[in-house]
C-alpha cells in the first residue's frame, strides 16, 4: 500500500488515510505504530517514504532473504514465477524435487536439484527460508529436511499441518480455507434484507 502511494507521488498520509486503506480505525493505526516509535507529526501525518522504510525494517524486509523452494510442480512453478517475491527481498536461490522428470531441468537461471542435495546446498548458499510446495503426504518429511538444513522459517503451501521445532517460524497458506472464507463473505454481502431493514441469511 505504501509503495503504491509513494509511486503515485504522495508525500504524506494521515492516520485516517492509513485506517481507510487497512480496514481499521485511525486510533488503532496510531496505537500500533506507537509501539515501534514516533513516525508521524500531529497535524501533518506520516511521511510515506519514511514510514515505508521503517515498516520494512520492523518486518525484517530491509535485507535480502535466500529461499529454498521444495516442489517443482504446478504450485512450485507458479511461486517461482511470482515476481513480487524478488521485489520484496525474497530470492528463490534453490529449487528441489524428487521426480526424475523434473530434477535437472532449468528454470531460468536455476537447475532443479534433487531434494537429497538440499542440506548441502542450503549450507553452501546460505538459505534461510524454506517453501513447501509438495503434495500433503510428503509435507512432513520435507519439513523435517528443511529443519535439518538449518532453515529459520518455513512457508507451507501443502494442505496438511506439519510439526516443526519451536525455534523455526512456520506459516501455512491454505488456499481452500481462504476461498471458503471468501464464499462466506459473498453470502453475507448478498443476504436479502428483511422487512425490518435487517439482512437475512441467504439460502
Amino acid at each position: 500500500m505504501l509503495e503504491e502511494l509513494e509511486g503515485e507521488g504522495h508525500r504524506t498520509i494521515s492516520s485516517q488515510g492509513l485506517a481507510h486503506q487497512s480496514g481499521v480505525t485511525s486510533a488503532q493505526v496510531r496505537k500500533d505504530l506507537s509501539y515501534f516509535g514516533n513516525f508521524g507529526k500531529r497535524g501533518l501525518g506520516y511521511g510515506v517514504t519514511r514510514l515505508r522504510k521503517e515498516i520494512r525494517l520492523i518486518l525484517g524486509l530491509n535485507r535480502r532473504w535466500k529461499v529454498a523452494l521444495v516442489g517443482a510442480g504446478n504450485v512450485g512453478s507458479a511461486l517461482y514465477s511470482y515476481k513480487e517475491f524478488r521485489r520484496q527481498g525474497f530470492d528463490i536461490v534453490g529449487v528441489f524435487d524428487v521426480s526424475p522428470d523434473r530434477v535437472g531441468q532449468r528454470w531460468r537461471d536455476l537447475t532443479i536439484r534433487h531434494v537429497d542435495d538440499l542440506k548441502e546446498d542450503a549450507e553452501r548458499i546460505g538459505m534461510e527460508i524454506g517453501v513447501i510446495a509438495v503434495p500433503a503426504r510428503a509435507a512432513q518429511s520435507v519439513a523435517d529436511r528443511l529443519v535439518a538444513a538449518g532453515m529459520r522459517g518455513i512457508l507451507n503451501f501443502a494442505h496438511r499441518r506439519i510439526q516443526i521445532p519451536t525455534a523455526v517460524a512456520l506459516r501455512t497458506v491454505n488456499l481452500s480455507i481462504e476461498l471458503e472464507s471468501l464464499a462466506f463473505a459473498i453470502k453475507v454481502l448478498h443476504a436479502k434484507p428483511s422487512p425490518d431493514g435487517k439482512r437475512r441469511r441467504a439460502r
